[in-house]
């Protein structure tokens, strides 16, 4: 077991972990945040994503000692600060931007990545962004929308699929 020490949702917190538990294990298990999801085991559907240093990361495909001094960001880590929802929770809830909330918490992580990056993106960027992250139920219309929406941007004219 190694001690792994890191800063989540603007808390610091240690552990003891062995050398090949995932970060995902560690924030679900370790520290009882079961926002982020594990929906594949093999980083393809992006129910996990998270930040790490400001980057959205595939929490199933690093291990927790690779966080070590790192800043972590979950799902529960965007709310604001008085525990209501963020804009862009907002939007993906008054555009129906989920239905089961599975992949919601990846896609939220993911959005926030991406508006980080690109305060205003294109409908086809927000696609390209979210390429890594698998809805079951939505087809992401409305996941854009509710992008789109936080940015600020007028989601008519986004064509219905």
């Amino acid at each position: 077991m190694t001690k792994v020490t890191m800063t989540v949702n603007g808390k610091a917190v240690c552990g003891e972990v062995e050398g090949r538990t995932l970060l995902v294990q560690f924030l679900r298990e370790r520290l009882g945040l079961t926002g982020t999801h594990v929906g594949c085991d093999t980083s393809q559907c992006g129910a996990c994503v998270v930040h790490v240093d400001g980057r959205a990361v595939k929490s199933c495909t690093m291990l927790a000692l690779e966080a070590e001094g790192a800043e972590v960001t979950t799902i529960e880590g965007m709310a604001d600060a008085d525990g209501g929802l963020s804009s862009l929770q907002q939007a993906f809830q008054d555009h129906h931007g989920l239905q089961c909330g599975f992949c919601t918490p990846g896609m939220v992580m993911s959005a926030a990545a991406l508006l980080a990056e690109n305060p205003r993106p294109s409908e086809a960027e927000i696609r390209g962004y979210l390429s890594g992250n698998i809805c079951r139920c939505t087809g992401y219309h409305n996941i854009v929308k509710a992008i789109m929406a936080a940015s600020g941007q007028d989601v008519s004219a986004i064509a219905a699929e």
